[in-house]
């Protein structure tokens, strides 16, 4: 296997082939995702090891104590030949990784061969493509936890043990000095327990980084920014901690916390910095100076750490385990943001170039990754790495459309009568010749009388079963919250009707293999989904216009969906899905319907872990190279279009402004020729009474339905992979079964 080293006498880094650790009692072998680098502690090694020896004694001279000692006891030749022996050795580099565990070791039974696991340890979680781990230094990768987020755990923990030494209350204000790595995460942990955090860090990019995640003000120490922000955060008193998160040999961050501490506040050294301390200053405000020791207690033990011997909880609350294991579910429950601090993500046979790169100042970054190619990195990513597309299958020898009248008029039933329903559909349908809206049903007896008075069904009842039974109704609209759809739209194909279900068709894979196997066990395949931007004229005439392509295509679609409303089901997630599996299939059909094509991988990245209320890129790709980038954001001003689209290929642009204009622009042989849309319509019209004038006529010939039921499922698809992705962080590819 192969393992990065550095050899401390000369400085060199390498990437070494070593024989593979073997799987002792007591622990696990994990084979390697990611591992990360720690920019602080890792280049300051780094940077050790290419001084010169008078530098690297000057830099330690806890060592050069050690050696003095030596000298005395053992004599200057033994004591020369003993430490230019272990300067001119290989030593390892990394302590924070996630992986699959590849073996089980004798007494491990709370982990199986391939789990994904997060690691610690400067012995343990090395930058190596394996690792033996004792059992108290990893911890189990919650489910839906991306691996390159979960090899963030080591230093998570130290961050919280820091903070847990800071005894932070709620209410409280803290300063956090030195805003690298362990102090972002310092100051995301003070945030998400309710304290107020003020960062410095002379780096402005740092500071505008830690007070987008989260810092109330930011500022550069040697300013006057970062006192006043304390002093209006605190009215005059001061802050209750202080985190020193800096390293370096500068013995400014002892001073400041000195100063801008209160009485009797707390002064926490995680990071390794000068601590002069100002006697007087610290003496007046009897400030009480404590250390953070690392990951938690456990830490240098070897009986906890190497044998096993775990603290009883009564005892010792968190232990460098339990920190772990705390620190990874905070990240899977979005409390803990990493992904903003990955500045560069590396492969693992590029690791010298790496840390040459961070070394010489070329690679500014707050964390770097590496990730490892093979099996690990397959199956790593398995998290998530694949979405099924399953086949459609209608059973043979059946008819799948029902006889009916021709001059009959369509009889409809509709499940659901909220808002969109009642705005967006029903409205075109009491205008359309041909059709008779039979019955309504709803959860609650007034809610149908009213859809009942307004739009005038014939009927309006709560009992579904009776409207699923009842032979005369042609076609069944399910409008239904999206929980419902699958089921509601699995009975109704089963009783035979034709289905027009609201987006999303499904919320889960499973809901949409139900909905599948009505469709094989019935025979009956007569669905839509309300796709209907598809069916918008605008767009339709553009498209028109844009004609057939000869290469590749490029599209954009930016959508400025906006926040949420207080109290909104959307926010559900538990039960309704998230928003954009609500919503998303609506861009990604009317993308591959512009593409003439479905896609074959998903790749999504959101602004933040938790997937409501953030801003996502979601990349689609296509057989034909083609390639379509929905930006779905909520941060977006609300005076701005909700969906602007652009289509680029072959010398030519479609433009598409919120379905009121469209243009194109094409580079031809007699010039350029430019398109506007020769009048903008009174209001936008994004399809719906085009999709449902479709719908109504498949219903009523016996002809194809407006979409064919392979799309629908892989638009369905391609939704559900835009979650799995977030969770895996990695493309997904659709695999279609036979």
């Amino acid at each position: 296997m192969k393992q990065v080293v550095q050899n401390y006498k000369s400085g060199e880094l390498s990437v070494l082939d070593v024989p593979v650790p073997g799987c002792k009692p007591g622990g696990v072998l994990v084979r390697t995702a990611y591992s990360l680098i720690s920019t602080g502690t890792e280049l300051m090694k780094v940077s050790e090891a290419g001084m010169s020896m008078l530098g690297k004694a000057r830099s330690r001279p806890d060592q050069v104590a050690k050696v003095m000692q030596s000298v005395a006891t053992n004599g200057v030749p033994a004591t020369y030949r003993k430490v230019m022996g272990k300067l001119d050795s290989y030593t390892p580099l990394g302590y924070s990784l996630c992986g699959v565990v590849e073996q089980v070791g004798a007494g491990i039974d709370d982990v199986k061969v391939g789990d994904l696991v997060a690691c610690a340890g400067n012995e343990h979680a090395l930058h190596a493509e394996l690792n033996w781990v004792p059992k108290n230094l990893y911890a189990p990768v919650p489910d839906g936890l991306a691996p390159r987020h979960a090899a963030f755990g080591t230093v998570g923990s130290i961050a919280m043990q820091g903070v847990r030494q800071g005894e932070s209350r709620l209410g409280e204000v803290a300063l956090v000095v030195g805003l690298g790595l362990i102090g972002q995460l310092v100051a995301q942990l003070l945030t998400a327990s309710g304290v107020r955090v003020v960062g410095a860090d002379p780096d402005p990019a740092r500071c505008e980084l830690a007070e987008r995640l989260g810092a109330a003000a930011c500022g550069d120490p040697a300013s006057a920014a970062v006192e006043a922000a304390v002093a209006e955060l605190t009215g005059g008193h001061g802050v209750d901690q202080v985190y020193l998160a800096a390293g370096g040999s500068s013995n400014q961050p002892v001073e400041l916390a000195a100063r801008l501490c209160r009485d009797r506040g707390r002064v926490v050294d995680i990071g390794k910095c000068r601590l002069d301390l100002p006697w007087n200053a610290y003496y007046e405000k009897e400030l009480d100076v404590r250390f953070s020791r690392s990951y938690g207690p456990g830490r240098y033990d070897p009986g906890y750490e190497l044998e096993g011997r775990d603290y009883p909880i009564g005892y010792v609350r968190w232990t460098e385990r339990r920190n772990l294991a705390c620190f990874l579910d905070l990240l899977a429950r979005g409390r803990v943001d990493v992904e903003p601090l990955v500045s560069h993500i590396a492969d693992f046979d590029d690791a010298v170039a790496t840390y040459q790169s961070l070394k010489d100042g070329d690679l500014k970054a707050v964390a770097v990754l590496f990730r490892y190619a093979g099996p690990a990195e397959d199956t790593a990513e398995a998290v998530a790495p694949v979405v099924t597309v399953p086949a459609v299958k209608r059973r043979s020898g059946s008819v799948s459309t029902p006889a009916r009248s021709a001059t009959a008029p369509v009889r409809l039933a509709f499940v659901g009568a909220g808002n969109y329903a009642t705005s967006m559909l029903l409205p075109h349908l009491t205008q359309r010749a041909g059709v008779e809206l039979s019955t309504v049903v709803t959860t609650t007896a007034l809610s149908a009388a009213n859809a009942q008075r307004k739009f005038g069904f014939a009927e309006a009842t709560t009992d579904l079963d009776a409207v699923l039974g009842d032979k005369s109704i042609d076609a069944v609209f399910v409008v239904t919250r999206h929980s419902s759809h699958a089921e509601l739209t699995r009975k109704a194909l089963l009783a035979g009707k034709a289905v027009f279900v609201e987006k999303p068709l499904a919320l889960t894979e499973d809901d949409l293999a139900d909905v599948l196997a009505a469709v094989e066990e019935s025979g009956n395949d007569r669905l839509q989904v309300g796709f209907n931007r598809r069916f918008a004229p605008l767009l339709q005439e553009a498209k028109k216009r844009f004609g057939a392509r000869t290469g590749p295509a490029s599209l954009r679609y930016l959508v400025n969906a906006g926040r949420l409303q207080h109290g909104s089901w959307y926010l559900q997630q538990g039960t309704e899905g998230s928003r954009f599996a609500g919503e998303g299939g609506h861009f990604i059909d009317t993308a591959s319907w512009l593409l003439d094509a479905d896609p074959v991988s998903v790749y999504a990245v959101a602004t933040t872990g938790n997937e409501v209320g953030s801003d996502m890129q979601i990349v689609l790709r296509y057989p034909d190279g083609s390639t379509a980038t929905i930006s779905y954001v909520t941060t977006g001003a609300a005076g701005f279009p909700k969906e602007t689209l652009d289509l680029v290929a072959d010398g030519k642009v479609l433009r598409l402004d919120d379905f009121v204009r469209a243009s194109l622009f094409v580079d031809g042989g007699a010039g350029r020729r430019r398109w506007v849309s020769s009048r903008l319509p009174k209001a936008r019209d994004k399809g719906q009474s085009a999709e449902l004038a479709a719908f109504i006529k498949a219903v009523r010939t016996g002809g194809p339905m407006p979409v064919p039921l392979e799309s629908l499922v892989t638009t369905t698809s391609a939704t559900l992979a835009v979650q799995a992705g977030l969770a895996g962080g990695a493309p997904v590819t659709l695999a279609r079964t036979r």
